[in-house]
């Protein structure tokens, strides 16, 4: 029976580009892979097909012969038949996809693992007030973490002693296995890729390399850092097992509210109650700013609640730049409460003397009232 062309094979077309014959053969070569076709002898077949078509199309050289003289190109030996000296070569691209589901992690390149691992990372949360955040300081943190034993300098051996080479992989880190038709390497399960063991660990780390303990450190807050910044400090997480490096250290800052202030990024507002009658005749008040010191404002003469004032460059600084937020002040004014006999009388007064003059909103309001009430008929 004539052989199947090698384009229809991957079911890709002659002028298809060396990206889409790759794909075409990973494809493939997952969907017909005896692993996952146990005793089918079609598969098989069909697998070692799709492997001899992409031997030969992989190759530009390969390829331009097959596409001048076809099957012929490669008769009397040296072909690429089923599993040729090539093979391992041409999987190299699918191998961690298949077996990666069956072994937890890509093949066998890279060389082994070793047990000199990095350190995790660590996060510390830090609260600061916002004088602080404004000003910007320097903090000292305490921080429990693991770092490298001093008895053993972070090897985990037993001062004196080496590591020895494992006796399961020979000092490999890897152990070989067949699965199918083929030999797979492992990280050794003895040394977890290592190639070495201990058989006499340090007595303070247990063979670690890290003990755990507290240590006090320094780090500088940038003045107009906001609520949640991270701030990174390099090498200061938790140590590496047996003399790897060391993770990092991340602070965590949150700004603690304040008693009078909100932020809104570099801007400070302030809400400020007024007696009624500063915000009928108008005057002045005095209010805290956030450098702690004090600004005078002026009110105008029939202010209403909800008016806002403008301090311009009293806010926060905007972290790493020369650059300062505004503070808005917003007035609310406070309706008088517990009055005596003689206020209310002055307020009956005057409430007889006001006009819609001095009550614009008011009386406009409830002149559309009337207006809206007669036009239903009610």
């Amino acid at each position: 029976m004539a052989k199947q062309d090698y384009y229809e094979t991957l079911g890709v077309t002659r002028d298809a580009d060396d990206a889409a014959i790759k794909s075409a053969f990973r494809k493939l070569a997952k969907e017909y892979h005896p692993d996952r076709n146990p005793d089918d002898d079609k598969a098989e077949h069909r697998f070692k097909e799709v492997n001899e078509a992409y031997e030969v199309l992989k190759d530009q050289q390969k390829r331009a012969a097959y596409n001048q003289f076809g099957h012929a190109a490669f008769e009397g030996g040296g072909g690429p038949h089923g599993f040729s000296g090539d093979f391992s070569a041409s999987m190299s691209d699918i191998f961690d996809d298949l077996f990666g589901e069956f072994m937890g992690g890509r093949g066998g390149r890279g060389g082994p693992r070793t047990m000199r691992e990095r350190g995790n990372d660590l996060r510390y949360n830090l609260e600061i007030s916002l004088r602080e955040a404004y000003d910007g300081k320097s903090a000292q943190i305490r921080v429990p973490s693991s770092i490298a034993c001093e008895t053993c300098s972070g090897s985990g051996t037993k001062p004196g002693t080496s590591p020895t080479a494992c006796r399961t992989c020979g000092g490999g880190g890897k152990v070989r296995a067949s699965q199918g038709f083929f030999t797979i390497e492992r990280t050794c399960p003895a040394c977890q890729g290592a190639g070495e063991m201990i058989d006499d660990p340090c007595a303070d780390c247990q063979g670690a390399g890290r003990i755990t303990k507290e240590r006090t450190l320094s780090v500088t807050i940038p003045a107009g850092v906001e609520d949640g910044t991270r701030i990174r400090l390099a090498n200061e997480g938790e140590a590496g097992l047996r003399g790897g490096p060391s993770g990092d250290l991340y602070i965590f800052l949150s700004i603690a509210p304040h008693e009078f202030f909100q932020r809104d990024g570099a801007d400070i507002f302030c809400l400020v109650p007024i007696a009624m009658t500063t915000a009928a005749l108008g005057g002045h008040i005095e209010v805290p700013t956030v450098e702690g010191g004090r600004s005078r404002v002026k009110i105008p003469d029939g202010s209403q609640t909800g008016k806002q004032f403008r301090l311009k460059s009293k806010g926060m600084p905007v972290m790493r730049s020369k650059t300062t937020g505004d503070m808005y002040i917003q007035v609310e004014v406070e309706t008088p409460k517990n009055l005596t006999r003689k206020q209310k009388d002055i307020l009956k007064e005057f409430d007889k003397a006001s006009s819609e003059k001095t009550n614009p909103d008011s009386s406009g309001f409830f002149s559309r009232v009337k207006e809206f009430f007669e036009g239903t008929g009610e």
